[in-house]
């Protein structure tokens, strides 16, 4: 059964709960900064691994010392979903114990 699209309103009161998060082109999107290539590489590896616990995956860019994430769900025609705020929630506690800033 395919995930329902969230209102415009839905996302905007869901970011205010993510600080960092942004809307761009009918995603949600973040970037992170670490101290180190290997921290920001580390970090990747765990991201992965919650991205295949929820079987719901974003685009992942591993910069230098970044971490970028873009996100919505392709089954709602790539719409913003409950499940795109689920992720990010994870992937943030997954960068604060990376130091992720």
């Amino acid at each position: 059964m395919p995930t329902e699209p969230l209102s415009q309103k839905e996302i905007e009161d869901r970011l205010r709960e993510l600080p960092g998060w942004s809307l761009a082109d009918d995603r949600i999107t973040r970037t992170y900064r670490l101290a180190t290539h290997f921290a920001a590489a580390a970090m990747v590896v765990h991201v992965a691994r919650v991205q295949d616990e929820l079987n719901h995956h974003s685009d992942l860019t591993l910069g230098y010392d970044t971490v970028a994430l873009s996100v919505n769900t392709h089954d709602a025609g790539g719409a913003v979903t409950e499940r795109d705020f689920e992720l990010a929630s994870r992937v943030d506690a997954v960068a604060a114990a990376h130091g992720a800033s």
